[in-house]
């Protein structure tokens, strides 16, 4: 009797064992680069598509209906909370009476004497995360399951 998992394909067990390994460190990676992109290199964008390469590493290596299982969320429902979260971000400059997109930060203290700087352009990034992230992963998916 064979000791494969059953989605396991012939001559994948490196990768099978790599996906497991790496996919969490991308994801690591990938919110450090949107939280940092304000002041340094990084952002949504390219956070989302280092998101979008872990996904799709578990998508090439275990098959659409497991990568849909572990995303927990349809690509397209992130889509559109992502567009959602990038008009969200222009609400309180409106609300202020300040120009379009014009940048809020809300101070918050943290025990310990840590302060957390929250603002309307982290609040854009994570939408345009989630977009890229989904947009991204809808895309892999429909051509892998064309193919399937």
């Amino acid at each position: 009797m064979s000791m494969k998992p059953m989605n396991m394909k012939p001559g994948t067990l490196i990768l099978h064992a790599a996906a497991r390994f790496l996919i969490p460190l991308q994801l690591l990676f990938s919110l450090f680069l949107l939280l940092r992109g304000h002041d340094e290199p990084g952002g949504g964008f390219i956070a989302g598509l280092v998101a979008a390469a872990a996904f799709s590493l578990y998508l090439f290596s275990f098959g659409s209906v497991m990568t849909r299982d572990l995303m927990r969320v349809d690509p397209r429902d992130l889509i559109g909370t992502g567009l959602i979260l990038g008009l969200v971000s222009t609400l309180p400059a409106l609300i202020h009476g300040e120009p379009f997109l014009t940048a809020q930060w809300w101070p918050l203290m943290l025990p310990g004497g840590v302060e957390l700087k929250l603002s309307t352009p982290l609040i854009f990034d994570i939408g345009v995360y989630l977009t890229v992230l989904g947009s991204v992963m809808t895309a892999v998916i429909a051509l892998v399951e064309a193919e399937e």
